[in-house]
């Protein structure tokens, strides 16, 4: 299981995380092109720190609770053909007196080899998790995953982390140390009373970290994820949605919503996971702790961790890194989706960039006032705009518009998700109308970018209507102020794709309310054209 990767080879990689209380499994497929798949993702609680933190001794039933579990994890992992298992233990584990015991049964029972990691080293495979999904770009983020028997703090821009911690607070670990009342019930005093002990346990930490600038604050972990979702049907009358955000106001109200409740009756509160009723709270403290005291308004959720951690180092480790660091996470998310669904990448890249170079000309016309966030968005447009033609032909822009919407595109809110299903589903067959529900979901903002996005997507994808890359170049240029000439640029005959963009020009003139011509440059013409533009 430990055969040395290849990038030149497609294949199969597990991870685990075996944390204080539940064990994670990643199985994905790492491709050639350096893209990856998942294949299946599990979690499952088992409470492995449940009664350890007294004396630092692992319980025999929950090592018998994790040794099942590992056991029916290896054996799916096994029938993947998984090439490598990476296989981690953290916090309860690392503190356990009988640690070697422990990991001795998972390789005798699950033929695991399992790699117990440091606090700092934890923090940092948690900060390339979480960082891995989302769009930072030069801001610096504040990190929070709260565990079960510890929780990392980070601070770190993109692709670097500045400050890596890890303290002994968690949520099995201070609700041992902070038993509920009568029927679970816990008291605005014993909420308060680990309140003050995170802060008293924390205050080195946090003048350390107070000492940097935070531009925003990003949270992982079941408890979070947990709290925000109770927020979110509270507040929002609906489900925890991507790059949703938590409150400090919101998680207030939520600690006294939950702190007042028999904890028969907290395991029912919708958006709460059962099993982390009784450790919630104190995980909760640990939250409010942080956000109190780094004056942090409000948090965005991640789903991501420890987990994808992993693979994120093993991508970095094994002959993917230049692929991985000088792509964004925006970019990655969208090149991977596409190779899952086999585009035509040269194609894809040939229409992007001439959505591009016609975006840019039709700004300096004044046809349009957007700037460097939808010209993004268009570009990511036009590399997924044919990927619905891996199901089927007929149609394929609805199916294109289906898998951007579902494909959980990283580093991207929900509302830029929409805008580029939109602009791809758009720029073939009908324009966007009020008829049609996609282009309805969208607020006004959103829908006059999608009008002009989508018809610039319409022209380039024309312009290389033969997919033969015959159009090197395309640009706008104002006339007068009713009349614009496009000018196509090509190395040779082109008549195809001057056919696909007669067909657009009424639509030009719907969207632009001028008057079209077309001029083709040929050959060598083409190539002074573009040296004098």
């Amino acid at each position: 299981m430990n055969n040395a990767p290849t990038p030149a080879e497609a294949r199969h990689v597990a991870f685990m995380d075996i944390g204080t209380n539940s064990i994670r499994l990643l199985i994905v497929r790492i491709t050639p092109n350096h893209s990856t798949n998942v294949l299946i993702q599990l979690k499952q609680t088992v409470r492995l720190g449940e009664g350890e933190f007294d004396d630092q001794v692992l319980q025999p039933e929950a090592i018998d609770r994790a040794v099942s579990v590992s056991q029916q994890f290896a054996s799916l992992i096994r029938s993947y053909g998984a090439a490598d298992v990476i296989a981690v233990a953290t916090a309860a584990t690392r503190e356990a007196k009988n640690q070697r015991e422990f990991v001795q049964r998972l390789q005798d029972a699950a033929q695991l080899d399992v790699r117990v990691v440091s606090g700092q080293e934890e923090a940092r495979l948690i900060y390339l998790g979480v960082a891995s999904g989302f769009h930072l770009a030069d801001k610096q983020a504040f990190f929070i995953d709260i565990g079960g028997g510890s929780t990392e703090v980070i601070l770190g821009t993109q692709h670097h982390y500045h400050y890596l911690n890890s303290l002994r607070l968690g949520a099995i670990r201070l609700s041992a140390q902070f038993p509920a009342g009568s029927q679970g019930v816990v008291s605005p005093g014993k909420y308060n009373r680990i309140l003050s002990y995170v802060q008293r346990h924390a205050v080195h930490t946090l003048r350390e970290i107070r000492a940097h600038d935070i531009d925003l604050a990003l949270g992982s972990s079941g408890t979070i994820e947990n709290l925000a979702d109770v927020a979110a049907r509270r507040f929002a009358k609906r489900r925890l949605q991507r790059d949703d955000t938590l409150t400090a106001v919101q998680l207030r109200e939520v600690v006294k919503m939950l702190g007042a409740m028999p904890l028969k009756e907290r395991r029912r509160v919708p958006g709460l996971n059962p099993e982390r009723a009784d450790i919630v709270l104190a995980g909760a403290a640990i939250l409010e702790a942080f956000m109190q005291a780094l004056d942090i308004p409000a948090i965005r959720i991640s789903d991501r961790g420890l987990r994808e951690g992993l693979l994120m180092d093993y991508l970095l480790r094994n002959g993917h890194a230049p692929a991985l660091q000088d792509l964004s996470v925006r970019r990655r998310s969208v090149l991977e989706l596409g190779r899952t669904c086999h585009f035509d990448e040269t194609h894809a890249r040939t229409t992007a960039q001439l959505a591009l170079a016609l975006f840019d000309s039709a700004g300096a016309a004044k046809l349009h006032p957007f700037g460097v966030w939808e010209r993004e968005l268009l570009e990511y447009a036009a590399l997924l705009h044919r990927i619905g033609a891996f199901l089927t032909h007929n149609n394929y822009q609805a199916h294109t518009y289906y898998l951007i919407r579902n494909a959980n595109l990283l580093g991207f809110d929900e509302t830029e998700i929409a805008i580029i299903a939109a602009t791809a589903l758009f720029h073939r067959k009908a324009l966007p109308q009020r008829e049609h529900p996609e282009f309805v979901a969208l607020d006004r903002p959103a829908q006059k970018v999608v009008r002009v996005l989508s018809l610039l997507l319409r022209f380039a994808e024309s312009l290389d209507r033969s997919h033969a890359g015959n159009v090197q170049h395309a640009r706008f240029r104002l006339k007068s102020d009713s009349h614009v000439v496009l000018y196509i640029y090509a190395v040779q005959d082109c008549q195809i794709e001057l056919w696909a963009v007669q067909k657009h020009m009424t639509a030009f003139e719907k969207v632009f309310g001028g008057k079209l011509d077309i001029e083709v440059v040929l050959q060598r013409e083409a190539v002074d054209g573009l040296r004098s533009s």
